[in-house]
């Protein structure tokens, strides 16, 4: 068969496993207020009782801060009965109000919460203290009054009064939580079942939807410094539109790696369904290139992407890519695998993949050794970044890419 039959069959083959995938989870449309008004508890109880209902919705609910949910948590097949977690998150934008959602994916029984507190606001659900979620599900709280400052800080705490069965998590978060059994307090950098923080904001537009591995996660960054290049793409739009990142640390874009669910495969739950998305960009591919089992065809690679790149056009989101950066120095470094990433960039630099690019290669290369990230970026293992780098990342993204509306390629008319 021709190379470009083979690439026209894949791209549909790929498309088929993310319609499947996502129509295994269920999904209903979720309400938003009329105007500023907090909803009325009727129409929010249907939502908290739909074990996944989706974080989507109009109106002016925007997401301030999301993470893709990983997986179970190691060491916690009970739960954590009896203890109050604390997600400690760091907000995009402001708002008058906020929401939760929690989520139970990776759970095996049910989960109840019997008290919620945002900032130590009272959260609801369905006009509820309590809420259930079913195993493989998730809940959106209630609208809270509470105000949510930019750029900030923020407290989620939640308890879980019984055992519920594996926790779903996200570890390496590079932030500061708790969890607290009523004796003792330990710190973490997990999240622990909070997937998102949308808040009520009239101004502002949308939400920037960044997935992506351990680059978008922030391997490497300072903890609790906010250093991750999506924290500095967040500062440079000043509020104008949130940011949310579902990055997975050693998350790939087409197959089961050693973390997450593949991208083609999360794509529509943690990034489509996003409240308020407005730009997705997809940072993905590396690691398809330098994991073990390893693809050696770049062709597949960005079929993938654009596959990506189609799903968003279809809901009218602009989509903007990252070329995939050096990784020569690090254990799995090959000139053979270097060869299938200088390919996947190849491609995207066309732009017959993405409606734009960022060029993260060009912004952390070594200008002497180009297959090497520059030494004053380099976290230490070659392939991921100090603060700096992760700066460098931030502010190679055109603002004008991600606040424009998508205009169709020519070969789209």
């Amino acid at each position: 068969m021709p190379r470009r039959q083979e690439y026209v069959l894949l791209i549909a083959l790929l498309a088929g496993t993310a319609v499947l995938a996502v129509a295994t989870v269920l999904s209903t449309t979720l309400f938003t207020g009329p105007g500023a008004a907090p909803l009325p508890p009727a129409q929010t109880q249907a939502a908290a009782h739909n074990p996944v209902a989706p974080a989507n919705a109009g109106g002016n609910w925007v997401a301030t801060w999301t993470t893709a949910p990983v997986g179970a948590e190691p060491d916690a097949d009970n739960g954590f009965p009896g203890s109050t977690i604390r997600n400690v998150v760091h907000t995009s934008v402001g708002g008058d109000a906020a929401r939760i959602t929690l989520s139970n994916l990776f759970g095996t029984a049910p989960l109840l919460v019997d008290q919620a507190t945002v900032n130590t606001r009272p959260v609801t659900f369905g006009g509820a203290a309590s809420v259930t979620i079913a195993a493989g599900g998730q809940v959106v709280s209630d609208p809270v009054t509470v105000p949510v400052a930019p750029d900030a800080d923020l407290r989620v705490d939640f308890r879980t009064p019984r055992a519920s069965g594996p926790v779903t998590y996200h570890p390496n978060t590079h932030q500061t939580s708790s969890l607290t059994d009523g004796r003792t307090t330990w710190s973490t950098t997990k999240w622990r079942y909070l997937t998102a923080v949308d808040v009520r904001n009239e101004a502002v537009p949308g939400t920037v939807v960044v997935i992506g591995d351990s680059l978008t996660a922030g391997s490497g960054s300072t903890t609790d410094a906010n250093s991750r290049w999506t924290d500095v793409l967040a500062d440079r739009l000043g509020g104008r539109y949130g940011v949310a990142n579902a990055g997975i640390a050693g998350n790939r874009l087409l197959t089961e790696g050693s973390a997450g669910q593949p991208g083609i495969v999360r794509f529509e739950r943690d990034v489509l369904s996003v409240a308020g998305a407005h730009t997705v960009i997809v940072a993905l591919g590396i690691n398809d290139v330098q994991q073990d089992p390893q693809e050696p065809d770049a062709g597949r690679i960005v079929a993938g992407l654009r596959t990506l790149a189609e799903q968003a056009r279809a809901r009218g989101l602009t989509v903007v890519g990252t070329t995939l950066t050096p990784f020569e120095g690090f254990p799995t470094w090959t000139p053979e695998r270097n060869a299938v990433r200088l390919a996947v960039n190849e491609q995207i630099r066309s732009g017959t993949v993405f409606d734009a690019y960022a060029d993260f290669d060009e912004a952390v290369r070594d200008p002497a050794a180009p297959n090497r990230v520059v030494a004053a970026y380099d976290f230490g293992d070659h392939l991921h970044f100090n603060d700096a780098g992760y700066r460098a990342l931030g502010e190679r993204v055109d603002l004008t890419s991600l606040e424009r509306a998508r205009t169709p390629r020519s070969d789209e008319l």
